[in-house]
């Protein structure tokens, strides 16, 4: 379809929870091809309808740059439903926070159900990387930005920045 603006951190759509989608409609499909064009020129892992401006509970996880035998996954209406408790930090980024790099815990594997294009629900269980791209794009559909899961520390010393992206936005 085509190719959509990102939104960039101070857009008050990165701060609503997403409505769930009602009907898997051609609407829905071509918002999903406008987030798999919109992902392919970021070069990102993973991009949440929110962040290209449409507050509706849909996901996508492209990790065919870190693993040659992934897929692009869809992820209709998300829903976690189990964590594991041994938890990861590890350096994240974000497409609506260009050049931001923060060290980010979380749950090492996340056990995920949603539906895929055609309506069919799925679960997976996904661990490592992937776990990690699930949360923060599940985040994203929350209206939870990756900011939100550092040190009051960290956002303090980053508060200059995210003041930048502001204005920029």
């Amino acid at each position: 379809m085509a190719e959509r603006p990102i939104v960039i951190y101070g857009d008050p759509v990165l701060r609503e929870k997403s409505k769930k989608v009602d009907e898997i409609n051609q609407d829905v499909k071509d918002l999903v091809s406008d987030l798999t064009d919109t992902l392919n020129r970021a070069s990102g892992l993973g991009l949440t309808a929110n962040q290209i401006g449409v507050a509706k509970r849909v996901f996508i996880i492209d990790l065919r740059a870190v693993d040659i035998n992934e897929t692009l996954r869809v992820f209709i209406n998300p829903e976690i439903i189990e964590r594991s408790k041994e938890e990861v930090e590890l350096e994240e980024g974000c497409l609506s926070f260009p050049d931001l790099y923060l060290k980010v815990t979380r749950p090492e594997k996340v056990r995920i159900r949603a539906l895929d294009l055609d309506g069919n629900e799925f679960e997976v269980t996904a661990e490592g990387i992937a776990a990690r791209a699930v949360q923060h794009e599940y985040d994203h559909a929350e209206g939870k930005l990756f900011i939100d899961c550092v040190s009051p520390l960290t956002r303090t010393m980053i508060k200059g920045r995210l003041k930048k992206l502001v204005a920029a936005s």
